[in-house]
């Protein structure tokens, strides 16, 4: 259910629909408001498309460091273990065949395979734009003026987290300890970064590099200069 804070107003004058969202300031009160594009915020929700998309930055991730050695591999094994005949046991050629303790792996994994993906610029857009306007739509995205603090100081960001907490649907901010706030900086902020770092329930990202398998990864996303913002999501579609 969608509270009065996060209520989306859309506005349509025969051209593209607007979505209106409050902006707030550091103290939690609020400070305006700001009108959202509809194919960032209010796109259809494409659950293939983000499924797509984010198995293949998974996939991407992935170092490819796992590696087995056969059969042929294995050091050892070069003398028949007993002769073939007249012992009584199952004939074998060598003690590092694969179904021998110590011996090689059939089938295992190797190092040289590639578990790259591409994902093309268009589809990761339309991922990331469904992503968020799912967000929009179920209230998690906060759009706050500034996060500039005057020092780096982790007690400043822990007061500015308890204010913005005071925003309806928003409480959980302040009282987790597990990461379930995603804050997207629009840029470089030395002494936010070192001030809201330290804080266990938050993990800091740059707007350029907002994907759809971060802002998944966490329950609310924080938004910071929501103009500047707004207009760089908007040209990345």
């Amino acid at each position: 259910m969608i509270n009065d804070n996060k209520k989306l107003n859309i506005a349509s004058n025969g051209m593209e629909a607007k979505i209106q969202a409050k902006i707030y300031n550091q103290k939690g009160t609020e400070a305006g408001k700001i009108e959202l594009p509809a194919k960032v915020f209010g796109a259809k929700w494409r659950a293939d498309l983000v499924h797509q998309v984010v198995e293949g930055m998974r996939s991407n991730k992935r170092s490819g460091t796992a590696d087995t050695k056969d059969r042929g591999e294995v050091r050892g094994g070069g003398k028949k273990p007993w002769k073939q005949k007249g012992t009584g046991r199952a004939r074998h050629g060598s003690s590092r065949s694969p179904i021998w303790v110590g011996g090689g792996v059939t089938h295992g994994p190797l190092s040289d395979k590639n578990y790259k993906r591409k994902i093309s610029k268009k589809m990761r857009a339309q991922a990331l734009f469904s992503v968020l306007s799912k967000k929009m739509k179920d209230g998690e995205i906060l759009f706050v003026d500034s996060l500039s603090l005057p020092e780096a100081k982790t007690k400043k960001a822990v007061e500015v987290i308890k204010n913005l907490s005071k925003v309806s649907g928003f409480k959980p901010l302040a009282d987790s300890k597990k990461p379930r706030i995603l804050t997207a900086l629009f840029g470089r902020n030395e002494k936010a970064e070192k001030s809201f770092r330290n804080l266990p329930q938050l993990e800091i990202v740059f707007l350029k590099n907002l994907n759809p398998l971060d802002v998944l990864s966490y329950q609310y996303l924080l938004i910071e200069n929501p103009e500047e913002s707004v207009k760089f999501l908007e040209s990345r579609g």
